[in-house]
């Protein structure tokens, strides 16, 4: 008898009540992709596309800085040894050879200015201004692409978060268009929420986290160009007297 009513009373049931009806959904990669809407699928392009160009910026200034620290290890003695033994023009060439080195650039700028202004009064001062102007020329090298990785790292969770909007959105509406509160209903809006979300974090947390170390690796280069500026004004004052 109760099994009689049980099964009356589901075949009376309206649509909305049959929450285990709906077709099974599938939470797989190509199966979140294929429940996203043109809208998300568009942002998550957008973050591909960042992923690719912070992935570019890392490789470039990765090996921009590996040349420029290897060079820079072998350059530093070779000049040091030919200023020692007063070889300008020894020292210079040195320079000219280390082309992707961060010191070579600027030692090699203030060592051509202090040659060219041989016999000047400001000889000293010139060549200062050389290695001031060769610096900044260097360190605005050594950031090249740095900003962009910034910029991503900012606002990539962001775009991903817009994409989680309008997954979440398209839930409630396909909810109230369907009248019906089963996993069917909304599984398109949670499939855009989690597919953009992930893919923003996806693409911030290496940008920022090597925008951070690239950003170190710049100051530490820094450094390096001021002590051998220091030290190149005090060889020039000593050569000057």
């Amino acid at each position: 008898m109760i099994l009689a009513h049980l099964t009356q009373f589901a075949a009376a049931a309206p649509s909305h009540m049959a929450f285990f009806d709906d077709e099974p959904v599938s939470f797989t990669l190509t199966g979140l992709i294929g429940n996203m809407g043109w809208p998300a699928r568009i942002i998550a392009l957008i973050l591909v596309i960042m992923s690719v160009w912070s992935l570019a910026v890392m490789i470039d200034r990765w090996l921009y800085f590996r040349a420029a620290r290897n060079q820079s290890r072998e350059f530093a003695p070779k000049v040091a040894g030919a200023l020692k033994d007063g070889k300008l023009d020894e020292a210079i060439k040195i320079a000219d050879r280390s082309k992707k080195s961060h010191l070579a650039e600027v030692v090699g700028a203030g060592l051509q200015e202090f040659r060219a202004s041989a016999g000047s009064n400001n000889q000293v001062d010139a060549s200062q201004r050389a290695l001031e102007r060769s610096e900044a020329i260097v360190h605005a090298k050594l950031k090249r692409g740095l900003g962009a990785l910034a910029t991503i790292g900012s606002t990539a969770p962001f775009v991903g978060l817009l994409g989680t909007v309008i997954g979440i959105l398209n839930a409630f509406q396909a909810i109230a268009v369907q009248k019906t509160s089963g996993i069917g209903a909304v599984a398109g809006g949670i499939s855009e929420a989690l597919v953009t979300t992930a893919v923003g974090l996806f693409v911030a947390i290496p940008a920022v986290m090597t925008f951070n170390y690239f950003s170190n690796q710049v100051e530490a280069f820094d450094v390096e160009m001021d002590n051998s500026s220091s030290e190149l004004v005090d060889y020039f004052i000593k050569q000057k007297r």
